[in-house]
């Protein structure tokens, strides 16, 4: 089954038990989702739902950090079950120590490319490789982390 259609399915679910902080997160998600597809025209795969996921994630992340500067517990409590519904629909993650490998083998990669060492000019080459090789499997804050460091050492 798609995305797509779990989120569809979990919406019902969501209606039947009448749980209503999980249906107005599931609505957000599919209102982000059909945004897209009219904005660009386009049928939504499950690469590009994930990319939508992410982003409310992020800016969940960003809105729980706000609240609590601001001792908004209540606010920040909401948005991080928000954030807990949302996580539901990503993949499994990369571990760490699997982020580190994956930016190693691309700085190897870069490396064998230049015919040289990659240094910090080179971390948008670096980044770029990253995103098409790990978007949706790891947090790219994290893989920004790791190329960033293995650049440094």
């Amino acid at each position: 089954m798609s995305l797509k259609a779990t989120i569809n399915e979990d919406m019902k679910a969501a209606m039947r038990a009448k749980d209503m902080a999980r249906l107005g997160t599931i609505r957000l998600l599919t209102a982000a989702m059909k945004q897209k597809e009219v904005d660009e025209r386009v049928e939504l795969d499950d690469a590009m739902i994930v990319a939508i996921v992410d982003k409310l994630i992020k800016q969940r992340k960003d809105s729980i950090e706000a609240f609590q500067k601001a001792q908004r517990q209540d606010l920040a409590d909401k948005e991080a079950a928000e954030m807990q519904v949302l996580q539901a629909y990503l993949p499994a993650r990369l571990s760490a120590e699997e982020v580190k490998a994956a930016v190693a083998g691309l700085v190897q990669q870069l490396s064998t490319e230049l015919g040289r060492t990659p240094t910090g000019a080179d971390m948008g080459k670096l980044m770029s490789a990253a995103k098409t090789q790990l978007a949706g499997k790891a947090d790219m804050g994290q893989v920004s982390a790791a190329i960033k460091a293995a650049l440094a050492g």
